[in-house]
């Protein structure tokens, strides 16, 4: 701009001068010339004095070279890595009640949130033929009793054989052996709870033909309730008993802290997987069976370490590194430090190397520094 500015003056004093001295046009341009190099290098001198001055007093263009990022200050803190799976609620004591013999239900003596005991009868099964020989039966033992009674106290007071009270002893224990077989049998017509716990199925009716293995009744106890879950193969060394847990039930949006009650060891052939156990407290909410959890496992902490969002971390030929922020002669500048990370979960990296305690990383604006560069905070 300024070397045009000056041209354009050349120009306009040579076409107002024309060839007005026509004695000697050549010694006046000449003059002329001489005259407008010397204005040329005094305009150039104010020039450059002014751009000086103006640098100078306007710092608005220092500023804006400064970037603006933020950072955060390194506290040690506790660093935790868990393994996710899915997993549901599951009970020791949630069992689908059968019977144990073919026949048709006679009555159901129980409704869907009945409280039942262990051993109550539920339902009952036609049991006639089988009543009637047990009555059969019974009269057969009782006289078979009788007839030993008699003979022992003959024997005791050494009246008759030995070989009549052997007999009459041998038939008193057949007869009590068969009645009580026919009376199991009968104690099989009816479908008996085998828990304590609370109905939560009723799957029968009366006159309905049920048979061994045909779901009958399902009884719940929602006192033992656990979470189950499978975990990949590869973390079989890292999940242990007592590890750190946190349940998530998604349903309930509510998390929980606990530990882990078992770890199994055996690899399912099918899934590479092995099962996780981990037992919930009824004093925690109201879980039901088969709800959907997510369990969070714990297979690695530290409880001293400095942790970053994982895209501070940037990587080179020469390994990885942040940037911090760093005072330098007055000026807050970014400087590029060398550090070694390790596990990494839930957006933020763990740095096991490098960083020191009061550290200022970069973690807003990394991506548009580079070292050197004057920051603001």
């Amino acid at each position: 701009m300024k070397n045009y500015l000056i041209a354009t003056m050349i120009l306009i004093a040579l076409a107002s001068c024309g060839t007005g001295n026509d004695k000697n046009p050549l010694a006046a341009k000449q003059a002329q010339l001489t005259d407008l190099k010397k204005q040329q290098a005094d305009l150039k001198e104010k020039i450059n004095k002014l751009e000086n001055e103006l640098a100078a007093a306007d710092t608005s263009q220092k500023e804006t070279k400064s970037k603006f990022v933020s950072v955060t200050e390194m506290i040690p803190q506790s660093f935790s890595h868990y393994v996710e799976v899915q997993a549901k609620v599951d009970g020791d004591e949630d069992v689908t009640v059968s019977p144990e013999m073919p026949g048709t239900v006679t009555a159901v003596l129980v409704k869907t949130g009945d409280r039942v005991e262990k051993g109550q009868t539920l339902a009952t099964m036609d049991d006639r033929t089988i009543r009637q020989s047990l009555e059969a039966l019974k009269t057969q033992t009782d006289m078979a009793v009788t007839m030993y009674n008699k003979q022992k106290n003959l024997w005791d007071q050494k009246i008759g054989s030995e070989v009549q009270f052997i007999q009459a002893k041998t038939q008193k224990e057949a007869m009590e052996k068969q009645y009580a077989s026919l009376h199991e049998q009968w104690e099989m017509t009816r479908i008996k709870s085998p828990i304590n716990g609370t109905v939560d199925l009723v799957n029968i009716k009366i006159g309905q033909a049920v048979a061994p293995g045909i779901p009958s009744v399902r009884v719940v106890n929602l006192s033992n309730l656990k979470v189950k879950g499978e975990v990949a193969e590869s973390y079989i060394s890292k999940v242990k008993i007592g590890n750190e847990v946190i349940l998530f039930f998604p349903d309930m949006n509510k998390e929980i802290k606990t530990r882990l009650d078992y770890s199994g060891q055996a690899i399912n052939t099918l899934n590479r997987t092995f099962n996780v156990e981990v037992r919930l407290n009824r004093n925690d909410g109201d879980f039901h069976p088969n709800q959907v959890v997510v369990l969070k496992i714990s297979d690695y902490a530290a409880s001293h370490s400095f942790v970053v969002p994982v895209g501070a971390v940037q990587k080179s030929t020469d390994g990885e590194f942040v940037y911090i922020a760093e005072n330098e002669n007055g000026k807050t500048i970014a400087k590029r430090k060398t550090v070694t990370s390790g596990m990494i979960y839930n957006g933020v990296s763990e740095i096991r190397s490098g960083l020191e305690k009061g550290d200022k990383v970069i973690t807003t604006g990394y991506q548009n520094v580079i070292e050197g560069d004057a920051i603001k905070l």
